[in-house]
């Protein structure tokens, strides 16, 4: 007679095998970009340290001062133009890292994604290393970090395509609003960790909070070499059900590519979809008989090209929507520390331990709106109502933000929320929709492209963070 199993085994084994590697994948691939986001932050926090008011510092004995001060600036940046020479730090990173996201989609659906992001991630912790290595090696020229920022910012484009096509590969449309909601905290997460590891080195030793965080990245990247499993069907698991097609028709009036769906969480974006021959270039494609043919399943799906990706519905409409959102989300990530401190007068660490609760209410606001775009079948919907009410939140947190710690922190989490919660939807819950559209005929080579194109277009909005860096340093 055999005897009762033990609770946790019980649970345990209440998985199923498809379960385990799902949950596997989910964690590992939330671990890597957490470790990509922690190597970004570093930059924010330090800037305070290059350039500050050194006449309320004490001075060693026996230092003679030049200028009272700058005594303790890190040159180049203890020179008026300091805000400038910010600016072309933060400039280096998001051009190259807006140019690089348009391709690293296309290598992406090209090349196998485990080397392809564990390569990126080991480079990736190199060049915020050798920013950090700057302060040791007494490097006081612009251009050496200018080089590591643009070297560190192309690479890093290997991250978010990548990591979006391995959920996208194990996870249909079911609940993917939520648990992509909670998976996508990875951002806040590692803007966290980043603030709270370079905090730690700040105000001693700089450089250690730029090498800490690349030598974390770069071992995270042995680990998915080892260990990442990028489609179901290398380990013998059952693919996810990106939508029904049994219950997918064409209804004859209507356009060439126009669904009619029984169950409501399986309709598409835009309903119109546009012709599948205008995305592949052929038409022997298109539906046969009112029903959207998939692929072969014993051939490789081709790749898709760039502007067969724009043709998907509602790729260039979310593109540009993120293009805004993510313009506010990285001026709090790249200048709130540097605007607290102003603002506030917090110490470095402190301002910098301040600002993780943006992230805080980033997380929340995230998951918040993947469960109400889940209940609502509104991706689009959610988006509008969030960003409505991020912008006077906005303005009044510029007004009363200072007014009180409690006040700080209620307008910090309230806005982080409002403003991420959008940004996390569309970059995630959105993309893999469509990315697996039902113009697509189950064809997930486009995934890593439209995900590309989607954050790049937002990434153009990154480069207006340095205007607006510049105006926050010039108000306060």
């Amino acid at each position: 007679m055999r005897s009762s199993l033990a609770p946790g085994i019980r649970l345990i084994t209440s998985f199923s095998r498809d379960s385990w590697y799902r949950g596997f994948t989910l964690f590992m691939t939330f671990l890597f970009y957490t470790s990509y986001h922690l190597s970004r932050k570093p930059i924010s926090i330090v800037k305070s340290e290059l350039h500050r008011n050194c006449s309320n510092v004490l001075r060693p004995p026996n230092f003679n001062v030049t200028n009272n001060e700058t005594w303790c600036d890190w040159p180049p940046f203890d020179q008026d133009n300091y805000q400038k020479l910010f600016g072309a730090l933060d400039n280096s990173f998001l051009v190259t890292y807006a140019i690089g996201m348009f391709i690293s989609g296309i290598f992406g659906e090209r090349l196998p994604l485990r080397y392809y992001l564990s390569t990126g991630m080991v480079l990736s912790g190199f060049f915020t290393a050798l920013f950090g290595l700057g302060f040791y090696w007494k490097i006081h020229s612009i251009w050496f970090y200018v080089f590591a920022q643009m070297m560190n910012g192309l690479v890093q484009t290997t991250g978010w395509p990548a990591v979006v096509t391995c959920v996208g590969n194990w996870f249909g449309k079911g609940k993917r609003g939520l648990i992509m909601g909670i998976w996508n905290s990875h951002t806040s997460v590692g803007n966290i960790l980043g603030s709270l590891i370079a905090g730690m080195f700040v105000s001693s030793a700089w450089g250690l909070s730029f090498i800490v965080p690349g030598i974390i990245i770069a071992v995270t990247g042995i680990l998915c070499f080892f260990f990442l499993v990028e489609k179901p069907e290398d380990v013998d698991c059952s693919p996810p059900q990106h939508h029904a097609p049994a219950e997918t028709t064409l209804t004859a009036p209507l356009s060439p590519c126009v669904f009619v769906q029984e169950n409501p969480e399986q309709e598409p974006l835009l309903q119109d979809c546009c012709n599948t021959e205008e995305i592949f270039g052929s038409p022997s494609h298109g539906p046969v008989n009112g029903t959207v043919m998939p692929e072969p399943s014993g051939e490789e799906p081709e790749a898709i090209s760039f502007m067969g990706a724009l043709r998907i519905p509602g790729v260039v409409e979310f593109s540009l929507c993120l293009l805004f959102a993510k313009l506010v989300s990285y001026t709090f990530l790249y200048w709130l520390p540097l605007y607290i401190a102003n603002v506030a007068h917090f110490e470095a660490k402190a301002a910098g331990d301040l600002s993780t609760l943006f992230d805080v209410g980033g997380i929340l606001g995230g998951i918040l709106a993947g469960v109400v775009s889940d209940y609502t079948g509104g991706r689009a919907t959610t988006c509008y109502a969030m960003l409505i009410a991020a912008a006077p939140m906005l303005f009044l947190y510029n007004r009363v933000g200072q007014y009180g710690l409690g006040t700080t922190i209620g307008m910090l989490m309230l806005c982080g929320g409002l403003v991420n919660g959008p940004y996390a939807l569309i970059t995630t819950a959105v993309s893999a929709d469509l990315g697996t559209h039902e113009c697509l005929r189950g064809n997930s080579k486009a995934l890593s492209t439209v995900t590309a194109i989607i954050d790049g277009t937002g990434s153009i909005g990154e480069r207006r963070v340095i205007l607006w860096g510049r105006v926050l340093c010039m108000s306060y």
